[in-house]
């Protein structure tokens, strides 16, 4: 009997020779983990077997490069895999980790609610908190913030932080605020900002998080950037970074001169409506280019000139902007092109 299916999606993978990066399919069942070149592809690159593996979330070993997690085989053999966002991260973590259990007890997989923890109370679920703090009515306000002729957007401060947990009754009183703080930079939820924040992470201190005005922290994935004092053309640019951050996840995308397709990490923001696309094997901070969403027409297509030779096929969608440039592009499934086409089409009408 053929193992069970449990999940599949795109996941940045370290190679084992060339320690480089690339984009994979990545194919989860019950008793392993397979990783392919292309979706389309009927044989896969490797296979990671579960049985007796363990898995570490977060992996903090390669700097700044986040959302990492490593696989570690019963043999030893480490697999580093890298996700888009918080959200995806945990949700490979969460499944690996129950198919591991799953198999050692010779039981069936079946997804359960786990408590994320570190050393904290039973009650605390870090993931469960980290969604309402990035609330954007109830949860911590992202802020622009200046500091040393240098402007960091989409912050917030160390003492904010830990005047919420206890606003919110997450917390009794600071010491325990600053322990659940420190729990949310462990497990790579909260980000530090700026030198200070910096070397409070990197001391070695009881708390990494400071409970300080002047110490910068970030969502680990918000549209978080820092610019030094720049000039009126500068600021023009950065303009199209300072809308929220409503969706993001990794889509292939048909290039325009060569008509190739490649897996990109996308990122939609509202007000101003930009749609941008990064290299997922590479860091954040610039894109390979941005879509101004404002006034375009996005639909679901079958079909795409070209698509084909390339082993591309289903859950495509277009974008027209509004000065005729067409994108094409194709989701993993049909529910996550249709989320993709509902996200775009609310932002193209309301942001600007």
């Amino acid at each position: 009997m053929e193992p069970k299916q449990i999940k599949e999606g795109y996941l940045v993978k370290k190679g084992t020779v060339l320690n480089s990066w690339k984009a994979v399919w990545v194919v989860l069942s019950e008793d392993g983990l397979e990783f392919y070149k292309k979706k389309t592809d009927s044989s896969p690159k490797g296979m990671i077997p579960l049985k007796g593996a363990t898995l570490t979330s977060p992996c903090q070993d390669f700097g700044k490069r986040t959302m990492v997690f490593k696989l570690s085989t019963a043999k030893k053999q480490d697999h580093f895999f890298q996700a888009t966002h918080v959200e995806e991260r945990e949700s490979w973590v969460k499944d690996i980790k129950r198919a591991i259990t799953c198999l050692a007890g010779g039981r069936k997989f079946a997804r359960k609610s786990t408590r994320k923890s570190i050393r904290l109370p039973d009650t605390i679920n870090l993931n469960e908190l980290y969604i309402l703090m990035k609330d954007q009515d109830d949860g911590v306000k992202e802020l622009k913030l200046e500091r040393e002729n240098k402007i960091y957007n989409h912050c917030f401060t160390g003492a904010t932080v830990v005047e919420w947990l206890i606003l919110k009754e997450k917390a009794r009183n600071r010491p325990e605020a600053l322990m659940l703080a420190t729990g949310l930079m462990n497990e790579g939820f909260l980000q530090p900002a700026g030198d200070l924040s910096k070397e409070g992470a990197e001391g070695g201190a009881k708390s990494v998080l400071l409970d300080e005005p002047d110490a910068f922290y970030y969502f680990a994935d918000s549209g978080f950037f820092c610019e030094g004092y720049s000039s009126d053309e500068d600021a023009i640019v950065k303009e199209e970074f300072r809308g929220n951050v409503i969706k993001q996840g990794c889509l292939l995308k048909q290039g325009h001169r060569r008509k190739n397709w490649k897996v990109r990490k996308f990122i939609l923001r509202d007000d101003p409506a930009y749609l941008h696309y990064y290299d997922p094997t590479k860091g954040d901070e610039y894109p390979l280019g941005s879509i101004h969403l404002r006034g375009s027409v996005v639909t679901a297509v079958e079909f795409v000139p070209d698509a084909k030779k390339h082993d591309v096929d289903g859950n495509l969608f277009e974008i027209i902007t509004s000065d005729e440039t067409h994108y094409f592009l194709q989701a993993a499934t049909s529910e996550e092109r249709k989320e993709w086409i509902q996200a775009i089409q609310a932002v193209s009408k309301s942001g600007k």
